[in-house]
């Protein structure tokens, strides 16, 4: 079996489309399909400052790798920036493996930890947690995206790249649909060029299987030890699901994220004018309220410890 784009043998067939590829053009590919995601959804400016979120998972590493390469040929810049939960025995491996791979690009690299920005690690606000049915991804999510913001601020950054792929954007918008959550619909964009805080995903087209193959066979290192919470929210249910319906229907997880774009663009502008756009009292963020969620949330776990 030869690939269709050369002569070499195919290493990878793409079940959506039929197509055969060796491992040198499935990569091309790879790399093709996320610059034109870039492209197509405004996502980086001439000049840009890329601060590129690396966990030390294969999708933030194959991220890296590919803004790199993007770098060297384009007109913005990367700095790479990791957040630390404080998870005992789960977080370590992958800093070492991110330093690592920092320090071969020859890339600057900081490491922003909950314990510092929050006072609180996110075991320890487990712990303190009123009630179980506040998950631990909801918390985490919570806490990582204002670590995040503050990390770019920090770097200097314009714009925050994560390695979210298809499969996370199908599953996010499945959880927000159960949960009768569906303004974060609206949140769900591509499109953010006109955010005050631009935060992109520049492989949010690309399937996760077709990651995985990429970062193997390019040889990465990845984290291999999966976070110990990882369970305990609804999203590993989810993942199953669509990844049956895909084995039977392929192609369904295309068609599906393209169902997605065309919701969240229109709940995107019934979203606009609904909610007066507010300075969190305490920690000056933007928010819809008096107070941030992770300032609502810091408040309502420490008042737990007395």
């Amino acid at each position: 079996m030869t690939c269709d784009r050369c002569e070499n043998q195919a290493a990878y067939t793409r079940k959506y489309s039929g197509e055969k590829l060796c491992s040198q053009c499935f990569s091309k590919s790879i790399v093709h399909k996320t610059t034109k995601t870039i492209s197509k959804y405004n996502m980086i400016k001439y000049n840009d400052v890329v601060a590129v979120a690396v966990s030390g998972g294969k999708d933030s590493l194959a991220l890296l790798k590919i803004m790199h390469e993007m770098s060297l040929t384009h007109s913005f810049k990367i700095k790479v920036i990791t957040i630390d939960e404080g998870i005992p025995g789960y977080r370590n491996e992958a800093l070492e493996i991110v330093e690592k791979v920092c320090s071969e690009l020859n890339l600057d690299h900081k490491v922003y930890s909950y314990k510092d920005l929050f006072e609180l690690t996110l075991d320890e606000a487990l712990d303190l947690r009123e009630s179980e049915k506040t998950s631990s991804c909801s918390m985490c999510g919570t806490f990582r995206r204002r670590a995040m913001d503050y990390a770019a601020k920090d770097v200097g950054a314009d714009v925050i790249a994560t390695g979210h792929n298809l499969d996370d954007t199908l599953q996010t918008f499945v959880i927000n649909m159960i949960s009768g959550d569906t303004t974060k619909v609206g949140w769900m964009d591509p499109d953010t060029s006109t955010n005050s805080i631009r935060k992109i995903k520049p492989l949010c087209e690309i399937y996760e299987s077709e990651i995985v193959f990429y970062a193997f066979t390019n040889d990465m290192p990845f984290q291999s030890e999966p976070c110990p919470h990882m369970n305990e929210g609804i999203r590993t249910d989810i993942r199953e699901f669509l990844n049956s319906l895909e084995s039977q229907r392929s192609g369904i997880k295309n068609n599906l994220y393209q169902s997605i774009i065309k919701v969240s663009k229109v709940m995107k502008k019934s979203n606009i004018n609904s909610k007066e756009r507010k300075n969190c009292e305490k920690c000056g963020s933007e928010c819809t309220g008096d107070m941030c969620s992770v300032c609502t949330m810091v408040l309502k776990l420490k008042a737990n410890q007395t």
